[in-house]
């Protein structure tokens, strides 16, 4: 199996877990507002995990999810060097935002590396800039990255190479997408179409106050 092909399963058993949640604790809270919106990608409106971060950026400025009240943020995990997953995902939100239009000012991108021992800051900033000056990567420590980890039920393991800096990183690929009140709302699966994740998103903000 390829790690395309791991990635992608690994995306849709988050997804499901996400999913199982949500339906678990959380279909009461949804049935008390009979005008939400309907989404395309999976609503964990009410979900108990994805609730918080405290983690440094590509600037060495400590973030919290806090920081981006008032705006979309989108979380994804990945790490530079993966050769296929993280790129395409960081291009399909840079697509997203495009797609926006004016609102796309409103949307925060915020990208945690799984692989802290080769990801150093410079390397994400210049890695951000590939894609959108206005990206955040987040580097944690080992210890916050399992921390961080668990608390949004992500899958990531090291997978050895031929040499001892040659290995890769297997990791979950779905993306958690927090309202401007800072709670996760959606949970959107790797190679989703970037229109259908515009479209949540815009909806999304229009659905909120302020």
């Amino acid at each position: 199996m390829t790690q395309s092909t791991r990635t992608k399963a690994l995306s849709r058993r988050t997804a499901l877990a996400a999913g199982a949640a949500w339906l678990g604790g959380s279909a009461i809270l949804m049935g008390c507002s009979p005008q939400a919106p309907t989404f395309k990608n999976t609503d964990i409106t009410g979900a108990t995990f994805a609730q918080d971060l405290k983690l440094i950026d590509h600037n060495g400025q400590l973030r919290t999810l806090a920081d981006f009240r008032g705006n979309v943020a989108v979380v994804f995990f990945g790490f530079t060097q993966c050769p296929d997953v993280c790129p395409t995902s960081m291009v399909t939100l840079a697509e997203v935002k495009r797609l926006m239009g004016d609102q796309g000012k409103r949307l925060q991108v915020l990208f945690i590396t799984v692989d802290p021992e080769r990801d150093t800051l410079p390397l994400l900033k210049d890695y951000m800039a590939n894609f959108d000056p206005t990206f955040l990567a987040l580097r944690p420590t080992s210890e916050e990255l399992k921390a961080v980890a668990d608390n949004f039920k992500i899958h990531y393991n090291k997978v050895e190479g031929a040499t001892p800096t040659s290995y890769t990183m297997d990791h979950s690929a779905g993306k958690y997408v927090f309202d401007t009140a800072g709670a996760v709302r959606l949970f959107s699966s790797y190679g989703t179409e970037p229109s259908v994740i515009a479209e949540d998103i815009l909806k999304l903000l229009k659905s909120m106050k302020g």
